[in-house]
């Protein structure tokens, strides 16, 4: 009797690979998709690379774009697109439930970033939250900076060198300093720097040796992409591809009901640990938002154009 061809067909190979250890949220998006491909019998292999054990996230992210890597889970940098950039953008969103709206499932932000990364052969299957970032300051530093910008003049803060950084934080008041990641911890202890930015509540646990006070002004979300190549995907059966889709679906479902307790979960256990947690009031979040508005986002159209931007401001309520 001959073989159908049903029992023939060869599973496709699937690559998918991220720099980042198995605590990171990258690996429970990438075990719940291996489940859920699994359970809903797509004809898929998964080679799973987790850890950084195919090169730096960077390097990843480039093979991804060759089709070397079809899947991936990245953040999203200059190098590639200058407008990727737009991952560091200031009060897109405010709260969990207006960042799932845009960034989750079905979101705005998925089809700008489709328009972005569809240039690089990449489709974005969907956006991993890790949380909302803040400002803290140094041990031993008293000053809790919430009138803005009077509150932040003479304060030296730590940015990444990406230039919306640079923008958001002169328009806030204080004195930017680029300084890389793995130099935060010494620059803090020295007292190179007074304060550092851009720090979600996972982040601010792993220097809580060296802060005193975490200021909730949650100017950013940060946020990263999984993506899979266009030509691999492209390569699959209706059935697969449509069966890929419903998985990366349903994971990220889980996923982002994950990272918003596992966000809140690290915000009490800063707290705990001793350190100040300072809020915004309502007026306070007002005049922050105003004065990036008015001037970290003219600077970031430059770079995204009128389209992107006026999604943007759609999406933060600010249309005219």
């Amino acid at each position: 009797m001959l073989p159908t061809l049903q029992s023939t067909q060869a599973a496709e190979k699937l690559m998918l690979g991220h720099a980042f250890p198995s605590e990171h949220i990258f690996h429970l998006t990438s075990a719940t998709f291996m489940d859920e491909l699994k359970n809903n019998g797509a004809k898929i292999n998964v080679d799973y690379h987790p850890g950084g054990s195919l090169g730096d996230w960077a390097s990843i992210f480039e093979q991804s774009m060759e089709g070397v890597v079809h899947m991936t889970m990245s953040f999203g940098s200059s190098e590639f697109d200058p407008r990727l950039d737009l991952t560091f953008m200031s009060y897109i969103v405010s709260d969990w439930d207006q960042a799932f709206k845009a960034y989750g499932p079905n979101g705005k932000m998925t089809d700008i970033y489709n328009e972005i990364l569809g240039e690089m052969d990449l489709a974005v299957l969907g956006i991993i939250p890790t949380g909302f970032g803040s400002i803290a300051m140094r041990k031993g530093n008293k000053a809790e900076p919430v009138n803005f910008p009077q509150d932040a003049k003479g304060i030296k803060i730590r940015v990444p060198a990406i230039q919306v950084g640079i923008e958001r934080f002169k328009s806030l008041g204080f004195n930017p300093v680029p300084i890389p990641l793995s130099e935060l911890y010494t620059a803090l202890q020295l007292g190179t720097i007074d304060a550092t930015g851009i720090q979600t509540p996972s982040d601010i646990w792993l220097i809580r040796d060296v802060v005193e006070s975490y200021i909730l002004t949650k100017d950013y979300f940060e946020h990263a992409f999984w993506v899979v190549n266009k030509s691999w995907l492209n390569k699959l059966s209706n059935e697969d591809r449509e069966k890929l889709f419903a998985a990366a679906e349903k994971t990220m479902i889980k996923v982002w009901d994950e990272a918003q307790a596992v966000d809140a979960n690290f915000l009490e256990k800063v707290e705990k640990s001793g350190i100040k947690i300072v809020k915004l009031t309502p007026e306070q979040d007002a005049q922050a938002k105003k004065l990036v508005y008015a001037h970290e986002w003219p600077f970031m159209e430059k770079a995204l154009g009128p389209k992107i931007m006026g999604v943007l401001r759609e999406i933060a309520e600010l249309e005219d």
